[in-house]
């Protein structure tokens, strides 16, 4: 029972630290669409054993968009759905195997498909094009260079979560923080 709640206390630990990171990160200047939150939804679908890691990215988004301001609720819908999804194919493609080609892959996926649902969600939201298949051309077309944005996030901060974690697990927990031989 003591380890379960041990381990119970690092996930909240974990939870808390990516939620304060993805705030702090959105409420900072940045970039158009060069956010951490995907990249947190991969890390937690890979790492968390709650049943409801998904909600992490969401929880972060939400309490920032609290901040910033809310939008139209079609095209939140979508991006929130989206980076449900993220941590859903976090569990699903790096949960049992984790590679450097592996997160690569993922957090491409995961980038598109936030590339496709969120702009669905801004057409859908009929407020910025018309809903005719000129409109969503339209949408997608004019949304190309916030996908380079999203992906470059994507993969950036992916990168930091998982090299940061794997540094910290198997160096520092282990007391391993230098282990170079002489030259």
């Amino acid at each position: 029972m003591l380890n379960q709640n041990i381990k119970v206390d690092k996930n909240i630990t974990i939870i808390l630290s990516l939620i304060l990171f993805a705030i702090v990160l959105r409420l900072l200047p940045h970039p158009p669409n060069f956010s951490p939150i995907g990249a947190i939804g991969l890390f937690a679908g890979c790492y968390l054993s709650l049943k409801r890691f998904w909600l992490i990215p969401i929880a972060a988004l939400f309490v920032s968009d609290f901040v910033l301001g809310f939008y139209h609720p079609i095209s939140m819908l979508s991006v929130y759905f989206s980076f449900g999804i993220s941590a859903l194919l976090g569990s699903f493609f790096l949960k049992d195997k984790i590679t450097p080609f592996r997160i690569t892959g993922t957090a491409i996926f995961s980038a598109t498909q936030f590339f496709i649902l969120s702009n669905l969600g801004v057409w859908i939201s009929g407020l910025i094009y018309p809903i005719n298949i000129t409109g969503l051309i339209s949408c997608y077309v004019m949304a190309i260079p916030f996908y380079g944005n999203t992906l470059l996030s994507e993969l950036f901060y992916a990168f930091i979560l998982f090299a940061t974690y794997y540094f910290l697990t198997n160096f520092v927990k282990k007391g391993n923080t230098h282990n170079t031989k002489s030259i």
